[in-house]
């Protein structure tokens, strides 16, 4: 009887271990054979073994109102940081990060449907130019000849006009590298778009990594002299979209000076010291704290404190309550904040409500090719326009 169970035990114990080794070795597989995409099972070949996987995958997201069909992209890092893409207008429709409870939201705002995109709105997420922010009056002269633009923001012209970048259908490419994925979008402005000289060739690249950085790297060339000011437009909200205001949120920009403006907003020339003002974030400040000092609210451009060291740090936005931290590096001079001053509530605005969200915009200065003595943002043929901006987000 004992030897009979020495035998039959020797017997479940090679059988358990011979499971145990098939069990082993099918993991892998097993979770790539659920499809037949080889993306997905190269994304779990990435999976080093915790919850999340860094990933880059697309999903139909819907069809223009001239027939276009509309992909969107679908990137995620090994920390469960995900940011949504989709290539009308560039847009980031959103951006979920876990909080330090480890509950995850999105903490960009945006619309439901491809169609709230299409109409005029508040640039949720998108790409803005051919020049982003503000030019006076929709004019500048260059090179002798002056170029009137749309004066889509009443007299001034804004984000690139009635239809800028942010209501193109661009190209996109989605790829993956060892420790990030992403997502290249192009788009060509034909000569004359909008108002602008010269035929443009743009590309935007945004990266994730497993640090819970998102990157985002722009390039273009042109066949004539032509402004350029590119920028992205996420409206952020560390608690969460559609969590009340933003605005016991934290700020503080690496920036001493600031650009007063018009009562069109239009920069007045001068680079104000922020010391002593409603506008000096040098160290961290609630935005709510001094913001009924600034006449409606913030939405003005600063200069970002020169560095050796390029993308230089540009800010930092903090949220007590979720712990959730955004730090800002760009190689660009200035970064504007806006405090969604006009977000009301209603549809257009996404239902979101006033100061429901900020933005740190990095881009050169507003209305530069009427300030010679703002940095240059004249791009000529045979020149390359670089810049790039990183988003690194963490939990505290």
């Amino acid at each position: 009887m004992m030897n009979r169970w020495k035998c039959c035990s020797g017997l479940l114990s090679v059988l358990i271990l011979m499971a145990g080794c098939s069990r082993e070795k099918s993991t892998p597989a097993d979770s790539a054979q659920t499809t037949s995409d080889k993306k997905q099972t190269k994304d779990a070949e990435m999976n080093t073994g915790s919850e999340f996987q860094l990933s880059v995958q697309s999903e139909p997201y819907g069809t223009t109102a001239d027939g276009q069909e509309i992909t969107q992209y679908l990137l995620s890092n090994q920390k469960g940081m995900s940011v949504n893409i989709i290539n009308f207008g560039a847009i980031v429709t959103a951006i979920y990060l876990p909080d330090k409870a480890g509950k995850s939201e999105s903490i960009t705002l945006g619309f439901n449907s491809l169609a709230e995109y299409e109409k005029k709105g508040p640039y949720f997420g998108a790409i803005c130019g051919r020049y982003a922010n503000r030019i006076k009056d929709g004019k500048f002269t260059l090179d002798g000849k002056e170029y009137q633009l749309a004066q889509n923001n009443p007299p001034s012209h804004l984000h690139g006009g009635e239809s800028g970048f942010d209501k193109k259908v661009w190209a996109a490419e989605e790829f993956s590298e060892k420790d990030a994925v992403g997502v290249r979008l192009s788009l060509v402005s034909p000569d004359g778009e909008e108002g602008y000289p010269g035929k443009l060739t743009l590309k935007v690249v945004y990266t994730l990594n497993n640090d819970n950085e998102l990157k985002i790297d722009y390039t273009a060339t042109t066949d004539k002299p032509t402004p350029i000011n590119v920028t992205n437009h996420c409206y952020w909200n560390l608690a969460g979209a559609g969590e009340g205001t933003i605005l016991d949120h934290e700020l503080l920009l690496n920036c001493d000076k600031y650009l007063p403006v018009s009562a069109e907003a239009i920069p007045t020339g001068e680079l104000a010291p922020v010391k002593g003002t409603p506008m000096d974030f040098t160290s961290a400040h609630k935005i709510g704290e001094r913001i009924g000092q600034v006449e409606g609210g913030y939405d003005h451009c600063w200069v970002v404190n020169a560095s050796e060291k390029q993308p230089a740090f540009c800010a930092r936005a903090k949220d007590a309550e979720s712990g959730r931290v955004m730090e800002i590096y760009t190689t660009e001079p200035g970064v504007q904040f806006y405090t969604g001053n006009f977000l009301d509530g209603t549809p257009a605005s996404g239902g979101f409500p006033k100061n429901g969200a900020f933005c740190l915009e990095a881009q050169h200065f507003p209305n530069s090719p009427n300030q010679p003595e703002f940095p240059n943002t004249i791009l000529k043929p045979g020149e390359v326009y670089e810049q790039t901006t990183i988003h690194k987000f963490s939990v505290e």
